[in-house]
């Protein structure tokens, strides 16, 4: 059964559980996109180990030559894979798509413990086989895990927010944010101190522990919450200044004048009331999926085309410098929920899409002067995307009724899932095309 989303009253230990559990959930936003934000810094290396790989292999490898496609980087006035980084962005989040999709209508029968163990496990799994693949399909195969872990446990932490005080969004977005410079930055170091990638994944294998020790030991669960079990959580209060108007558009003062006990009867909610909740998301999931798809569109789309060959660093460099700082931005944007709010998301939306478009005509006609003005383009990219990703959530926080946030708050993340994913399948006919001149 479903339980009620209710948040936690005022923590028996005061300030020092508040900051636990803020401190817990920066810790499991970390943890949990960590996975994923890897798989992406190292899409340019799985895919070139492959390629060297298959450069040298008999015929028994043919079906991985197939899957790389025809065109030749030697050919092309690109410097390009075979596949496109775009590749590993399908695998990286499909699946987390289709989890978000479905995952909210049944996800409420497994327990919050479990759902964490499943996903610290996914993660490892994921280093595992993307260390040691011999071949892209084990590669592939890795990420998907990967994806399935991280999908699963967005969509689980994003409603277990609502057991807590609303500041602990904060600290899960600017989590989610430390991932990503934490894991592009890691990986980036580590390579250039001559650590192999597959080394390189090993050690990481350190995150999903992290996950597992950040929710059990860390966090401080409210009363009678079930960790175990799917039973409807009580005894739990609901904070006073929950009277947010409803995703309908209703004000405050209206929707609590006319609350009735049949409008704030407990239980799980009905089919046809997530699908009304879901169409009330509409106006926060479509702004969010299309910053998504614009900075996704340019991660793994256009910046490994977007090389410099007189510049310092290599190409890997240039790449991986550029996914590290996009997560600098992102970091810094989602972690500024306590200073600035922006209510705006369409205006965000815009500014990403005109980033998108100034970098494919720059691909195209290659006008930029150094990958300086690049990285300051990428930067700028990631404060977008940031700030998009947590003030969503926290306007949905804000303006859900207590009955249907934790419903709603794992839903509306399917929204920058379905935006990745448009991104990632519009990349790969624009690699194929900039690859063919």
């Amino acid at each position: 059964m479903e339980r009620t989303a209710s948040v936690n009253a005022d923590p028996v230990d005061g300030r020092s559980t508040q900051c636990r559990n803020w401190t817990g959930f920066w810790l499991l936003g970390l943890c949990n996109n960590f996975a994923y934000v890897v798989m992406l810094s190292a899409a340019y290396d799985i895919l070139q180990k492959q390629e060297s790989t298959n450069a040298t292999a008999s015929a028994s490898v043919t079906l991985d030559v197939d899957f790389q496609g025809r065109n030749s980087s030697n050919s092309s006035r690109y410097d390009c894979n075979p596949v496109s980084t775009a590749a590993v962005l399908l695998a990286d989040i499909l699946p987390s798509l289709a989890i978000k999709l479905f995952a909210p209508f049944v996800v409420h029968k497994l327990p919050y413990g479990f759902r964490v163990l499943f996903c610290a496990i996914m993660a490892a799994v994921s280093f595992l086989l993307v260390s040691f693949s011999s071949a892209v399909w084990m590669s592939i195969l890795g990420v998907v895990f990967a994806s399935i872990g991280s999908g699963l446990g967005e969509l689980s932490f994003l409603s277990l927010t609502v057991f807590y005080s609303r500041d602990v969004l904060g600290g899960w977005g600017s989590g989610t944010g430390g991932a990503g410079v934490a894991g592009a930055l890691l990986y980036l170091a580590l390579t250039q101190a001559g650590l192999s990638p597959q080394t390189t994944l090993l050690i990481m294998l350190v995150v999903p522990l992290g996950m597992l020790l950040s929710y059990f030991l860390l966090l401080v669960p409210p009363d009678a919450f079930p960790q175990w079990s799917s039973a409807v959580t009580e005894g739990v209060r609901v904070r006073s200044d929950d009277r947010q108007q409803l995703l309908d558009g209703t004000t405050e003062e209206e929707e609590w004048e006319r609350r009735t006990p049949a409008t704030e009867a407990s239980g799980p909610l009905t089919f046809s009331e997530k699908l009304h909740v879901m169409r009330g998301l509409l106006k926060f999931v479509l702004p969010l999926g299309l910053v998504y798809f614009a900075e996704y569109f340019i991660n793994q789309g256009l910046m490994e085309l977007l090389f410099f060959p007189g510049f310092f660093l290599t190409h890997a460099q240039q790449y991986r410098w550029y996914q590290t700082l996009y997560q600098v931005g992102v970091l810094v944007s989602r972690s500024s929920l306590c200073c600035v709010k922006i209510r705006k998301l369409w205006g965000l939306a815009l500014l990403q899409v005109a980033n998108a478009t100034l970098l494919l005509l720059a691909v195209r006609f290659l006008f930029l002067p150094s990958a300086w003005l690049v990285f300051v383009i990428i930067l700028y990219e990631g404060l977008l995307g940031g700030a998009a990703y947590v003030n969503t959530f926290y306007f949905i926080s804000k303006e859900t009724g207590d009955r249907q946030r934790e419903f709603a708050m794992a839903a509306a993340s399917v929204g920058d899932s379905v935006g990745i994913a448009l991104a990632g399948l519009v990349a790969f006919p624009v690699h194929g095309y900039f690859c063919s001149l």
